[in-house]
């Protein structure tokens, strides 16, 4: 069990102590490794485990640091698996996250040495009205279909690369979007020849 009144450094399960490596960019290098669409989920918890934990995790043990690794990642509470869409991406975002997490926190986390996840969280959940709320309302909004404000139509028309999420694609799928579109050049090709 977590408590939300100390910072976790070590988790205990299996009867051993594991080591954690819990800087805000250690985990952020984990959801990274989450969101890439080319691993296999198998290996992305593999990679996970082995950023996470400092001791190699007996296969026995593996569901239980996955467990814990969860667990750890939503701040010590239930991860809530609500199935929506993304609304938030911690590479595309992180400027306007940093903006307001130093904000908040009062200081360049950047430049900290070590700051615990759980700190950062409870720095990224105080985050209030500002930038970065703007957008996700706004993605919020039209993954809903629901109709924007003028001042949202205005902000969203401005900043689109900044609201819009891409899709992540895999390997393959770039691939076959890069032959269809050979295909489709020299289609264009082969019809500017015959006129």
């Amino acid at each position: 069990m977590m408590s939300p009144w100390t910072l976790p450094k070590t988790a205990v399960f299996g009867g051993k102590s594991y080591d954690l490596h819990t800087d805000f960019r250690e985990i952020l290098d984990i959801f990274r490794y989450f969101s890439d669409p080319d691993l296999p989920d198998c290996f992305k918890w593999q990679i996970a485990l082995a950023l996470f934990y400092e001791q190699k995790i007996p296969v026995r043990q593996e569901q239980a640091a996955m467990e814990y690794l969860t667990l750890f990642l939503s701040g010590g509470r239930q991860a809530q698996t609500d199935g929506g869409a993304k609304l938030l991406d911690w590479e595309q975002d992180a400027p306007l996250i940093i903006a307001d997490v130093n904000k908040v926190s009062g200081l360049e986390i950047r430049a900290a040495p070590y700051i615990h996840w759980w700190t950062f969280l409870s720095w990224f959940h105080a985050i209030g009205e500002g930038r970065l709320s703007t957008v996700m309302a706004i993605r919020e909004k039209l993954l809903r279909g629901e109709k924007l404000e003028s001042w949202e139509k205005r902000f969203y028309g401005e900043n689109r690369r900044i609201v819009d999420l891409p899709k992540a694609y895999t390997r393959q799928e770039r691939e076959e979007q890069a032959r269809l579109l050979q295909l489709l050049n020299r289609s264009s090709a082969e019809r500017s020849d015959a006129q």
